[in-house]
């Protein structure tokens, strides 16, 4: 049998450090923070934990303008304290994966201090400088993802432009350069020394750029929009295949697949979400054994209301271009905001989502094949804070939510501190109430406190499948068979050898029906999944954004899906409705 190794369907747990838990009162989480709440962390089921920058910074965006990759910042703790927490993580049976930011460092860093200093210094060709165009204006046309204008920046010592993906104050380090790719490999292989589990690898698809620094042609009216991108940004408003996105970038990451191969049983996460298509490059991230092992995508972060056909859709795409592995789902963090927000909202009818729907999710996410990311707070069905509602305008923190409010509402919504306690100073997160973000009233009510005393809370539903998924061979390494189901179920199987796994979600708000043929019993429907379906032998009754899951009888030959599409409209079974017998754990 392939060996399975344990990132390839993995749950990995974001935090930002910043959010977490304050223990030394100054309104900022802390890594002795999460060394408190490690117990929490393994209580939930996850496998990993991924922790967003932790270096020295200015903090000018959340960690991720480092000043020295080698060090902790001294605002969360040091490299003592880390020790500690890997110690402590694995002693848990838990990973540890750390964010590496390579693409750009701070303009505060030493190395692009004295690259910015004269054009022929030691460090003169580690970032990306340009000469202006005769009018003196920037070398092209690019745009900065984060304000729309240009991604270029004027440094006078030099007299040259100097280029920027992000914030001004992130110089684009240069990839073009061995000495840059032999720094970063140092840099990589010391926190492989320190034990920790992998990398989460910010933004690769930007690492190299068009060497001729060509414009970017202009986006055609009626176009297909480039994922991952707000529509108000005006970035989008150019096609992304000059200024980052180039295939090139995949090759990069070949002598960093190189070194961490060198560490058994490690990992490498790629963040492959702004571009035109996200599925397909970002699973071009992972062909073969050459570059990343898992790469995370925007493919679940619509604006539009969830569907069979959308969840279908996706999962199928993506089935077809990772064909060998490699997928990370992902549904919100640190950039993109959270579950509830982003899976927010009206159905197709206009209907609000109920509550149900939240834990609905939390089964269909468990159950889809690849590795998960749960970002901190969306197992608690956190909403996002408003601006300015929940967050004055004068104490948004986030550049770009600086740079385009109101236009965009920027990401500081989804960075709010972490409710512990509800009746608690500071929901339990810091001893004092003006902590770096304020936590909205709302989410009291959903403080960890709260949920773990109600049985049917979301963060209970949660504990409970992500430890049930851990006892189904199917979800932990089996195939995954889409089913051909019309109208409002999305379904497949997962299969090994040991067993095949019945996976069903009603994604609708109104009752529906699901016909178990003949190559589908006898099945047994799953203990400890909390089940919200009834079952009268072999018809299904799924409420509405109800979810199914059933072990069925092993069989040598796949079964015809075909068969699957039979489902009964409600005056069809209204009759025997009376003889369903209910097996369903409610909330």
């Amino acid at each position: 049998m392939q060996t399975v190794e344990w990132w390839q369907n993995a749950v990995i747990y974001q935090i930002v450090p910043w959010s977490f838990l304050d223990t030394d009162g100054d309104g900022r989480g802390n890594l002795d923070g999460i060394i408190d709440k490690l117990d929490y962390i393994a209580a939930l089921g996850v496998d990993a934990i991924w922790l967003t920058p932790i270096y020295e910074s200015p903090m000018d965006d959340l960690g991720y303008d480092i000043t020295d990759m080698l060090d902790i910042d001294p605002v969360i703790g040091d490299l003592n304290v880390f020790d500690k927490l890997v110690k402590l993580t694995h002693a848990r049976g838990l990973k540890l994966v750390v964010d590496q930011v390579w693409g750009h460092t701070s303009d505060r860093h030493f190395w692009f201090l004295e690259s910015r200093s004269s054009r022929d210094n030691d460090k003169a060709d580690w970032y990306v400088w340009a000469d202006p165009k005769a009018d003196g204006s920037p070398p092209n046309n690019w745009l900065s993802a984060f304000n729309g204008d240009t991604a270029w920046a004027w440094e006078p010592q030099r007299e040259q432009y100097y280029l920027f993906h992000f914030l001004k104050s992130q110089p684009k380090l240069n990839w073009e350069n061995p000495d840059v790719l032999d720094a970063i490999l140092e840099r990589a292989e010391f926190w492989l020394d320190q034990g920790v589990d992998g990398f989460r690898i910010d933004a690769p698809n930007f690492f190299l750029h068009d060497p001729e620094l060509r414009d970017e042609p202009m986006r055609p009216e009626g176009s297909p929009w480039p994922d991952g991108i707000d529509p108000k940004n005006p970035m989008a408003k150019q096609i992304f295949q000059n200024s980052f996105c180039r295939p090139e970038s995949i090759e990069a990451l070949r002598p960093i697949r190189k070194l961490v191969d060198r560490y058994p049983g490690t990992v490498t996460l790629a963040e492959v979400t702004l571009c035109e298509d996200s599925i397909i490059l970002s699973s071009e991230y992972v062909k073969g054994t050459h570059y990343a092992h898992l790469a995370y995508n925007s493919a679940l972060l619509v604006d539009q209301p969830i569907s069979a056909k959308l969840m279908k859709d996706t999962l199928t795409r993506v089935q077809r271009y990772f064909a060998n592995g490699g997928n990370c789902w992902m549904v919100g963090n640190h950039d993109y905001g959270r579950l509830r927000s982003r899976w927010a909202g009206h159905d197709q009818d206009g209907n609000p989502y109920p509550e149900t729907f939240y834990h609905q999710a939390a089964a269909m996410l468990v159950a889809m094949p690849g590795a998960l990311c749960l970002y901190q707070g969306d197992e608690l069905g956190l909403s996002e804070a408003r601006i300015p509602e929940d967050i004055p305008v004068d104490q948004i923190q986030d550049p770009f939510g600086k740079a385009l409010y109101p236009d965009v509402p920027g990401r500081d919504g989804s960075r709010t501190p972490m409710p512990w306690q509800s009746a608690a100073p500071g929901v339990g997160f810091s001893s004092r109430e003006d902590t770096w973000l304020p936590v909205p009233e709302s989410h009291r009510s959903r403080a960890v406190d709260v949920q773990t005393e109600d049985p049917g809370s979301l963060l209970n539903t949660w504990r409970r499948l992500l430890h049930w998924r851990k006892n189904q061979p199917a979800l932990m390494q089996g195939s995954c068979r889409i089913l051909d189901i019309e109208d409002s179920i999305f379904g497949f199987i997962r299969e090994t050898q040991q067993q095949r796994l019945l996976c069903l979600f009603n994604l609708s708000p109104e009752t529906a029906y699901f016909n178990l043929d003949e190559s589908m019993l006898p099945g047994v429907d799953a203990v400890g999944a909390g089940l919200l379906a009834k079952r009268n032998g072999n018809m299904l009754r799924l409420r509405g954004y109800g979810y199914y899951f059933g072990n069925l009888q092993p069989q040598s030959q796949p079964a015809n899906s075909s068969s699957a599409k039979d489902t009964l409209a409600d005056e069809d079974v209204s009759e025997s409705e009376s003889a369903f017998v209910k097996e369903e754990i409610s909330l």
